[in-house]
C-alpha cells in the first residue's frame, strides 16, 4: 500500500513550486508597481505644494511692496494684464471678469529667496511666480474702478493675483506647466 500513495505522490513538488513562483512573482510585480505610482504621486504632490508656496511668495512680495509705496496705485497706470503677463491668466480667477491691475511682477524663487547652498539655489530657480495688483473685483466680476470698503471711507480694497509655476520665468507657459492660481485682498487708505 505504501508503493500505491508514492506513485500518486510523483512528481508534486515541482508543479506547486512553479505554482507558488507564478504567485510570488504577480505579488512582487504588484508591490512595484504600487511603489512606483505611489513614489510618483508623492513627487507630484511635492512639486505642486512648492508651485503654491511660489504664489504665496508673489503675495507675501506684493504686499511688502505696496505697504511701502503705496503711490504706485494710480487710476491711470491701470494696464490689461492678460496682455502682459506671460502664465497667469484672469481665466484662473473665476470671479475676475476684467483683468486690469497697476503692477506687475515676475521672479524667481533663487531671485527672492536666499539659498544656502547651490543645490537648493538650482532647487529654487525651477520655480516661479507671477502677480497683479489691480482693483478688488465688484459683485459682477469688474475691476475697473476703485471698490471703497465703506461709503465714505477713504479706505481701497485692492487684490493681489498671483501665479506659482514650476518652470522659471522665463520658460513658463500656461498650458504647458504646472500652475496654482491665489488671491489676497488688501486695504490702503488713500
Amino acid at each position: 500500500m505504501k508503493n500505491k500513495f508514492k506513485k500518486n505522490e510523483k512528481g508534486f513538488a515541482l508543479p506547486l513550486t512553479l505554482l507558488l513562483l507564478v504567485i510570488m512573482t504577480i505579488m512582487g510585480a504588484t508591490l512595484v508597481t504600487i511603489t512606483t505610482s505611489e513614489h510618483t504621486a508623492n513627487n507630484d504632490k511635492d512639486v505642486s505644494q512648492q508651485v503654491f508656496y511660489a504664489a504665496e511668495s508673489g503675495i507675501s512680495i506684493a504686499k511688502e511692496r505696496v505697504t511701502k509705496k503705496p503711490t504706485l496705485l494710480t487710476t491711470n497706470s491701470q494696464t490689461n494684464y492678460d496682455r502682459d503677463l506671460n502664465f497667469c491668466k484672469a481665466s484662473f480667477f473665476p470671479n475676475l471678469r476684467i483683468s486690469n491691475g497697476f503692477i506687475i511682477q515676475r521672479e524667481n524663487l533663487s531671485d527672492v529667496i536666499k539659498a544656502q547652498s547651490r543645490e537648493e539655489k538650482e532647487r529654487l530657480g525651477k520655480f516661479s511666480f507671477e502677480y497683479l495688483i489691480a482693483y478688488s473685483p465688484n459683485k459682477d466680476g469688474y475691476n475697473t474702478s476703485a471698490k471703497k470698503k465703506q461709503p465714505g471711507n477713504k479706505k481701497i480694497l485692492y487684490t493681489i493675483y498671483s501665479c506659482g509655476c514650476d518652470a522659471p520665468k522665463d520658460k513658463c507657459k500656461a498650458d504647458k506647466n504646472i500652475i496654482v492660481p491665489i488671491e489676497a485682498v488688501i486695504t490702503l487708505a488713500n
